[in-house]
């Protein structure tokens, strides 16, 4: 399971982060809707590197 960080920002939106994926960095209006988007983004980043090669 990867973890999810979350932190509102200043201007009232979201940024989630998986630290254990570098560049998987995504922003939303809700902390829900930041953390959806970066379970899907992470999904998208391991299949890639699946597809590459990179993981095992």
């Amino acid at each position: 399971m990867l973890r999810i960080e979350t932190e509102r920002e200043d201007d009232g939106r979201w940024l989630a982060e998986v630290p254990a994926l570098p560049g998987v960095l995504i922003y939303g209006t809700t902390d829900i809707e930041a953390r959806a988007r970066a379970t899907a983004l992470a999904l998208r980043v391991i299949a890639e590197r699946v597809e590459h090669g990179e993981c095992a």
